[in-house]
């Protein structure tokens, strides 16, 4: 059966989700038949736990970051034949399928060359009030969020069609990627625009988070690295 998805990626990048990648990657199967898992050092048997199912996989000798691992699975992907589109996933169970094919279906119809989720546009349910503070701080201090008018600028859950993927060089290896991205973004002049998604907060994924330090954390990794251009 040909799928009207062939033209897509998924792009997971995985580092010790042994738990839960295996469920989460045969869901997203289920509608997108290409997906690549990039295996960033894990030591829990997470490349195991992928190899059960039909996705590709790539791996890391050792953990270079979240940012890395998404580079790679980028470049994976690039070099398949017929790719035109190409979607970020987080791989602990928080994003939705359903979201990644709505927020795909605004790329095809030429509104924007990137789409990006976002848990702000409507009205905001189960957010932890400290995630959503954090998420809400980074976005006013980071001028190219400012510049986009993004309400959710670190939702992993993003939609790059060819163009601004050919373009987008990752080198912030840490979570800091995640500004470096919306940068990148803003100076390349491609087309954004959010769409209304839900993140599913389980108890493993609110686990896997991200505290308020690390979102300052980001945006000191990402002001040091700029100065030492």
């Amino acid at each position: 059966m040909t799928s009207t998805n062939d033209d897509t990626w998924i792009l997971i990048p995985v580092y010790n989700e042994a738990p839960v990648i295996a469920d989460v990657v045969d869901e997203v199967l289920a509608t997108f038949p290409n997906v690549v898992c990039v295996d960033d050092g894990s030591r829990d048997g997470s490349s195991a736990q992928v190899l059960r199912t039909k996705a590709h996989l790539v791996r890391h000798p050792i953990n270079m970051g979240q940012g890395a691992a998404l580079q790679t699975a980028l470049k994976y992907a690039l070099n398949r034949q017929g790719a035109k589109y190409f979607i970020t996933f987080d791989a602990d169970g928080q994003h939705r399928v359903e979201d990644a094919q709505k927020m795909l279906e605004v790329a095809r119809s030429g509104a924007a060359q990137i789409v990006i989720g976002s848990r702000f546009l409507e009205q905001v349910k189960n957010v932890p009030w400290i995630r959503r503070l954090m998420l809400r701080t980074v976005a006013w201090l980071d001028p190219s969020s400012r510049k986009l008018g993004l309400t959710d600028a670190h939702n992993g859950l993003r939609v790059l069609s060819r163009e601004p993927a050919e373009g987008l060089k990752i080198t912030m290896n840490g979570m800091a990627h995640g500004t470096e991205i919306i940068s990148l973004f803003t100076r390349g002049g491609w087309t954004v625009k959010e769409v209304p998604v839900t993140v599913l907060y389980t108890e493993y994924s609110r686990a896997k988070g991200q505290s308020l330090m690390n979102g300052v954390n980001i945006l000191f990794d990402l002001f040091f690295s700029k100065r030492g251009k």
